[in-house]
């Protein structure tokens, strides 16, 4: 049997099929402290290179967007930590872990602006959502190829607003990037399945 690599050791080490840059030192050392699931930091490597992307493109295609892209990628790091209390939702439905996930980061001393993203990534609908929220939304569904058009609608408003330009030329672009990202999504989702739920 394969002994199961530390959480420390699936957050960081270099990984080439596919892929993927480390979490964020103090993000890997949370998850470590806290005992997160393998399956969980997993996803969250996934998504957080997945950010990581977005953010990048962004800043080529659209750099009058104004984007927090550190705060882009703490949140895509850490959306999904409260399924350390709830890892029932790592492997079925649910929202408990949301507003836990939030709490959990404000009882670790993380600033309110961004243990937010743990309670808001499911929430990109909500009034008052900010461009960070719905990249980290984007994010959580593009990983593994899901497309939700109302998500992307917004996102395409606000690289309009920021540029200039039209809704559908922005639409073309934005489904041109997410299409080249989501041809990773296999790999993605093959080197989640790969870490145990438990």
């Amino acid at each position: 049997m394969t002994p199961t690599p530390d959480v420390r050791s699936i957050a960081l080490d270099e990984t080439s099929d596919p892929p993927l840059r480390p979490l964020p030192a103090g993000v890997a050392g949370l998850l470590g402290d806290l005992g997160a699931p393998p399956r969980l930091v997993a996803h969250l490597r996934a998504v957080h290179e997945v950010a990581a992307l977005i953010v990048a493109w962004i800043g080529e295609h659209r750099p009058e967007l104004a984007v927090d892209g550190a705060a882009v990628l703490f949140g895509a790091a850490t959306h999904d930590i409260g399924k350390v209390l709830h890892p029932g939702e790592l492997s079925g439905p649910g929202a408990r872990h949301e507003e836990a996930g939030r709490e959990l980061l404000l009882a670790r001393g993380v600033a309110p602006g961004l243990a937010r993203f743990a309670g808001s990534h499911a929430s990109w609908q909500a009034p008052g959502v900010e461009v960070e929220d719905l990249l980290v939304s984007l994010a959580d569904k593009v990983w593994k190829d899901k497309r939700v058009a109302d998500l992307e609608d917004l996102v395409v408003a606000e690289l309009s607003r920021a540029g200039g330009r039209p809704v559908w030329e922005e639409f073309l672009a934005l489904d041109e990037f997410l299409t080249g990202v989501g041809a990773g999504a296999p790999r993605r989702l093959a080197w989640q399945a790969a870490h145990p739920v438990g």
